[in-house]
């Protein structure tokens, strides 16, 4: 990791505040001891801040450099001798988007996964899925394996984690794949956020980019349904 590379980590951390309500530009001005106008270029990526400016930064909001990195996670040396296994429900696109904790009768099928893989996930919750049920699976259609060839093949079984709405990045120098709302249905992309929209960009260089032009009010999050955290070939 550069030093440019410790930058963007902090302005994401800082964005995914300020996207909370918990901190505003202002106000991390006015604890830093920045001007306004200063923190504003920053978080816009218009300028950069000097090593003892990136501390004044990390002090002001109770910060450490470990803090912010993102979570490598180790495979264990040794696996417990039973591993339990959770059920995860498999419903469709629209229960995946709207329901915040699933009915009986809108579970199609489920799948099986061991529970220490469900439980090594970093969760990054907006306010309003904190709450929600965690992890639930769509299976992918056709679109969406055309758009996302060879990460994900017919018939796959996705697994969702829903307390990861934010787009701060999961793994280093890695892209995250994140289900989003668009429009009245959901998709499988990549996604960036620039000028106000959100740029959804498949795998497959045959399949259109999409841009997603959020509300005034709107952020990320409000169309960040989950982080595909496990892909499960067809059973």
């Amino acid at each position: 990791m550069n030093f440019q590379d410790l930058h963007e980590l902090l302005r994401r951390e800082l964005l995914r505040r300020i996207e909370l309500g918990s901190l505003t530009g202002t106000g991390l001005a006015r604890q830093a001891g920045f001007r306004q106008a200063h923190i504003s270029n920053f978080l816009n990526r218009k300028r950069a801040l000097s090593l003892a400016g990136l501390d004044r930064v990390l002090a002001a909001q109770n910060l450490t450099v470990d803090q912010i990195m993102p979570l490598e996670l180790c495979a264990a040396s040794s696996p417990p001798p039973a591993d339990p296994i959770e059920e995860v429900p498999v419903v469709s696109p629209s229960t995946a988007m709207d329901e915040a904790q699933i009915r009986p009768g809108a579970i199609i099928e489920t799948i099986h996964v061991s529970a220490s893989r469900l439980q090594e996930n970093r969760a990054r919750p907006s306010l309003k899925c904190a709450h929600w049920q965690r992890f639930l699976a769509v299976r992918a259609d056709a679109q969406q394996i055309v758009a996302m060839d060879p990460m994900i093949a017919a018939g796959a079984i996705v697994v969702l984690d829903r307390h990861y709405n934010s787009l701060a990045p999961y793994h280093a120098n890695q892209r995250t794949l994140y289900a989003v709302r668009c429009g009245a249905g959901l998709v499988l992309r990549f996604v960036e956020f620039d000028d106000g929209r959100l740029i959804l960009r498949p795998l497959s260089l045959a399949f259109p980019v999409q841009l997603l032009a959020l509300g005034s009010h709107e952020t990320p999050a409000d169309y960040i349904v989950g982080r595909v955290c496990l892909v499960v070939s067809e059973l």
